[in-house]
């Protein structure tokens, strides 16, 4: 029997909207074939206070075509040292850069095609609209009625209809992030790199620039490379995520894949809320799933290939995954006892601490609109319940 359960909380001339192009999908996601971008074995060093610190440790990755691919991480994991390399604002200590095919590992930034949009928008104050999105085409010499036809396309792409003749000062933080996007996109990068583009904006307005910003790279059809520290805006737009942590990548995927499935304990406890547990599997069930039996029928059932009786999981279950009740569950479920001890409001949902019997911390959510908890109050005793799918386990390194 398991005695305990503890708990871990120079550019072409392209069209700018791309209709048909052999390894671009526009709208439907990545295309497949030679990647937009390529990073093989990159390793960065740095020398600070006379010691080498690696910032990034040997990253392998493929940008399709038409992807929107986020590097999500904390402070420090390297997320923007990598994007920076792709930029060539920094040359990899070992490894290789490709874009779109071509090694680009020591190719100044001004000669890759892409462009980057940075969080200070750095557009110039005492110019109008129109004009700061057009001075990079004039910088090149392209002809005027170009130069007015390719700003007018791209200030409608971003929703700046109307716009062209307001300085920076007269907008919005929201509509000068357009802006900085609408002068990257004229100048039809094949890649476009932003980093942390929304950081400066409130909640409210952040959130609906998600959305913008996914329907901008829809439309125009070209390879978003996204640095960003927010779980949710990963999530939002992303086709795949890679997840770093102090100079790796520990997993790459698609969006629920990350959230439902994490590879290991950093990944299941930065993206989003959830409770992580530890037992002893003590058998395995007639689906061969392990099982986690505890004291007063309280039980872990999960899906953990390869594990035998005596092996140490960790398990993680999100808390929207959990309801309350003040009865046992089937036998079938998972099934923890515990005392609540923290109810907080939120309008939209209820969040509730539970301390079990082992002495767990566990987190559990409850929509407000569909509650299906039995409206417990500080100090019930409840069960936590939840159906084995929503179990996921990851091999304890203890």
């Amino acid at each position: 029997m398991c005695e305990s359960l503890t708990s871990m909380s120079e550019q072409q001339t392209v069209p700018l909207v791309r209709t048909s192009t052999t390894n671009t999908t526009s709208h439907n996601g990545p295309g497949i074939g030679i990647p937009a971008i390529e990073l093989r074995g990159v390793i960065k060093e740095f020398r600070s206070h006379g010691e080498v610190v690696t910032a990034v440790k040997g990253i392998d990755v493929a940008i399709q075509e038409g992807e929107f691919f986020s590097l999500l991480g904390p402070s420090g994991c390297g997320k923007t040292t990598t994007m920076r390399m792709i930029a060539g604002f920094e040359e990899p200590t070992s490894g290789t850069v490709r874009l779109h095919g071509n090694d680009v590992t020591y190719t100044p930034p001004h000669k890759r095609d892409v462009n980057m949009v940075f969080q200070s928008y750095a557009l110039f104050p005492h110019m109008n609209v129109f004009d700061n999105v057009a001075f990079g085409l004039r910088r090149k010499g392209v002809p005027k009625k170009e130069v007015t036809d390719r700003v007018t396309e791209i200030l409608g792409i971003v929703g700046l209809d109307g716009y062209a003749k307001r300085r920076p000062k007269e907008m919005s933080g929201g509509q000068q992030q357009r802006v900085a996007l609408a002068r990257a996109l004229v100048n039809r990068p094949r890649a476009l790199l932003l980093d942390e583009p929304l950081g400066a904006l409130d909640l409210k307005l952040r959130q609906a620039m998600q959305i913008e910003l996914k329907r901008i790279q829809r439309e125009v059809g070209i390879t978003f490379v996204y640095v960003t520290h927010d779980q949710g805006e990963a999530l939002t737009m992303s086709d795949r995520i890679a997840v770093m942590n102090e100079g790796v990548i520990e997993q790459l995927a698609g969006p629920r894949e990350i959230y439902e499935h994490p590879r290991t304990r950093f990944v299941a406890g930065f993206i989003g809320t959830s409770n992580l547990l530890t037992g002893i599997v003590t058998g395995l069930d007639a689906n061969n799933h392990a099982v986690l039996e505890l004291p007063d029928n309280q039980r872990i059932v999960v899906a953990a290939p390869q594990v035998t009786a005596g092996d140490t999981l960790e398990i993680t279950v999100r808390p929207e995954k959990i309801t309350l009740s003040a009865t046992e569950p089937a036998p079938e479920a998972c099934a923890l006892r515990g005392t609540v001890t923290e109810v907080v409001y939120l309008g939209t949902s209820t969040n509730y601490n539970v301390t079990t019997s082992a002495g767990a911390e566990v987190v559990v959510f409850s929509q407000n609109s569909t509650d299906t908890n039995l409206g417990a109050r500080r100090g019930d005793a409840v069960w936590l319940q939840w159906a084995p799918d929503h179990s996921y386990a990851i091999r304890s390194t203890a």
